[in-house]
């Protein structure tokens, strides 16, 4: 969050990709409300994007980041390939962008707008498009389509993300003991991940007695943890954004002989998972290679919505890098290709027949699949 983490040979490989898209729409400018995707566009980390962002990408010349006024100097830090313009607190960013793109002449053209974002409010996208009168398209999803490929320069930032990642998991882990506090699990946890050199993370890290299993997305609270009760993990160390998730079930004080039996088989699901990502692939191809496994082993009952999902660049309040998630479902139709990164998720909890979870990021490279994050698959007993 200390700067541009991209050389401006890879913004400018961005920048062309996405007027391509342009063209290919007919469009003749466009603007990108995603926080995800401004980043993407421009390097620009921080915490501003609370706050509404407006980049405004036109065929030809410098695109034109719109904001409030008082990240100038942040701005001008972090971002090389826009200018920027700052609006006050008194007026809107769309007021401001209706101004720019009226003087730029594209009154009457035909725009493009990123319509399903967070980073764009109902209202704002209203108030814009009544203050320009032009042929108004979506273009959402033209970046993110872009993202799900990393670079050379990203896959660098994705390895050092998993690096902090095990640091921080090794550290929760070996504070997990009867009677340990869940809130110095925590500490000890985000401490080891700021001191491996990362960044705060999208979420997380979510760390939670199996009692609250059922709760999605949260995380630990104000009690012990107690002998008997397996304790859930899902983290990721974050670096300039990018992230390299892992899950765990940590075991204290034993495993029952069910559990390790299905400790096996989930670790071999995974496996099948991370040997049927190859470039060309669809995503249900990948899901069926996880679902055969788990059939195979007696549970042909027990399905998953996916079993993983894509992963990099992540903004507040998620590392699954929007308001959506880019699932391996066993409907989906995505095509997988090198250079794509994923957080593959094993769950087999609430089988009736023995629990168990594991996750890690896999990034697939030109020779293959490379897991990222190395933490050992356990089963973890403490």
């Amino acid at each position: 969050m200390d700067g541009n983490p991209f050389t401006d040979g890879e913004i400018a490989r961005r920048l062309d990709a996405v007027r391509a898209g342009l063209v290919d729409r007919g469009l003749d400018a466009a603007v990108f409300a995603s926080p995800e995707n401004i980043f993407y566009l421009t390097g620009l980390d921080h915490w501003g994007y609370f706050a509404p962002h407006l980049l405004i990408v036109p065929l030809q010349g410098k695109p034109t980041l719109v904001t409030r006024a008082m990240e100038r100097v942040t701005i001008e830090n972090h971002v090389r390939a826009a200018e920027f313009r700052g609006h006050s607190d008194s007026e809107t960013a769309a007021d401001l962008a209706s101004r720019i793109l009226n003087d730029q002449g594209f009154a009457g053209k035909r725009l493009g707008l990123e319509q399903w974002t967070s980073g764009l409010s109902h209202g704002l996208a209203r108030r814009l498009e009544s203050l320009v009168s032009a042929e108004w398209n979506d273009v959402s999803n033209l970046v993110d389509h872009l993202r799900l490929v990393k670079s050379a320069e990203e896959q660098v930032l994705m390895r050092r993300a998993a690096a902090v990642t095990d640091a921080a998991a090794g550290a929760a882990i070996g504070m997990i003991a009867d009677g340990a506090r869940e809130c110095d699990v925590a500490a000890e946890c985000i401490a080891a991940m700021t001191r491996a050199g990362g960044h705060v993370p999208g979420f997380g890290p979510f760390i939670r007695p199996a009692s609250r299993l059922g709760e999605e997305h949260t995380t630990w609270g104000s009690g012990n943890y107690r002998q008997g009760e397996p304790v859930f993990i899902e983290l990721s160390g974050c670096i300039s954004r990018y992230h390299a998730p892992l899950g765990r079930l940590i075991r204290l004080g034993g495993i029952s002989d069910a559990d390790a039996r299905m400790a096996e088989v989930t670790a071999a699901a995974f496996n099948a998972v991370v040997g049927a990502l190859r470039p060309g692939a669809r995503a249900r191809d990948v899901y069926a290679a996880w679902q055969a496994v788990v059939d195979d082993a007696g549970l042909s009952h027990y399905r998953r919505h996916h079993c993983g999902y894509c992963v990099g660049v992540g903004q507040p309040p998620s590392w699954t890098g929007g308001n959506t998630v880019t699932g391996l479902r066993h409907d989906s139709d995505l095509e997988i290709r090198t250079g794509m990164s994923f957080h593959i998720l094993s769950w087999l909890m609430g089988t009736g027949k023995g629990d168990d979870f594991v996750s890690n990021t896999v990034l697939l490279t030109g020779t293959g699949p490379e897991v990222l994050t190395r933490t050992p698959l356990g089963p973890i007993v403490r």
